[in-house]
């Protein structure tokens, strides 16, 4: 499958400190692709080399087969992008900060026209071509900060945090609109701290710690390095070291542990050990209250790295 973005040995260094430490992955051409990692682990440092906004200090990159330090301008007109802040112009309507920005690629003439009238109705913004973005919300603006990054066709998406700050049925239109780039052949590059949105979207997840690369795998297989389920119990009178440990050698138990009087257990394989469990905890505790779910990206990010993915 070609590749969109190809990466090898990426360093960033700012004097003495290392943002990205040989960072080598790839990207397939039709692939919605994940980064993750809390603040500092790398990930906005990264798409600021793949955008052409700073230089690699050591290794090598390519988007869409242009080299990032010797094709910079090449790389910026096939890359659409979708920052954190949208950075729209508040005071102009909807259809004047489309219009400025297909100025700003020579989309121009008929063509220019009937493109904003397509990706408005895309977005279900057409109502509102005629109002001032200040009176949007934000699920609105980040929906017209996705049509605007479609405006010149690119074949790559760069969306930091796309559905950040919106409100639940905003944030499953911008999935379903995503999703469809994916079907026409885009390819996505995505930074997010959400496991829903990233189980939804993304084809494999990145995992950056301190400018290294700790894991890479589909969100599928990066929940099951850590385990199937998480099930946690409360217990009274809180449990002795010894039920503990009797909980740890349970066939299936990966993981125990006991935080604020629970017990968070980590459970693999497909035999269900639930009831081994309660069986277990009844000869010394009266259970109180009893969950099962999967992990969750912060307990992920935890198992694999010692650090939380929220800072």
């Amino acid at each position: 499958m070609p590749v969109a973005i190809e990466l090898r040995e990426l360093t960033k260094r700012f004097g003495t400190f290392v943002a990205l430490d040989s960072l080598s992955l790839s990207v397939q051409r039709g692939e919605i692709f994940g980064l993750l990692g809390p603040n500092g682990s790398g990930k906005t440092t990264t798409v600021n080399i793949l955008s052409g906004l700073s230089r690699p200090s050591a290794g090598s990159a390519t988007v869409l087969g242009y080299d990032i330090t010797r094709d910079t301008r090449a790389v910026r007109a096939s890359l659409g992008a979708v920052p954190q802040e949208t950075a729209l112009y508040e005071e102009l309507t909807a259809w004047t900060n489309m219009v400025f920005h297909a100025d700003l690629y020579n989309v121009v003439g008929h063509d220019r026209n009937s493109r904003i009238l397509k990706l408005l109705d895309l977005v279900q913004l057409t109502d509102r071509r005629d109002s001032r973005v200040s009176t949007f919300s934000g699920g609105m603006k980040r929906r017209l900060a996705l049509a605007r990054a479609l405006l010149h066709d690119p074949q790559l998406l760069y969306l930091d945090e796309p559905t950040l700050g919106v409100d639940v049925q905003s944030r499953r239109a911008l999935w379903d609109y995503i999703l469809g780039l994916k079907q026409q052949g885009k390819t996505v590059l995505l930074t997010t701290n959400y496991l829903e949105e990233a189980n939804t979207l993304c084809d494999r997840l990145a995992i950056l710690d301190h400018g290294k690369l700790v894991a890479l795998d589909t969100a599928t297989a990066l929940k099951q390095r850590y385990g199937d389920m998480v099930i946690d119990l409360e217990l009274d009178p809180v449990p002795s070291q010894s039920l503990l440990g009797d909980l740890r050698a349970l066939p299936g138990v990966s993981e125990v542990v006991l935080s604020d009087g629970h017990v968070h257990l980590t459970t693999t394989g497909q035999r269900s050990v639930t009831g081994d469990i309660i069986t277990l905890v009844a000869k010394q505790s009266t259970v109180r209250s009893i969950s099962q779910r999967e992990p969750n990206l912060d307990e992920i990010f935890l198992h694999l790295t010692g650090t939380a993915l929220r800072d």
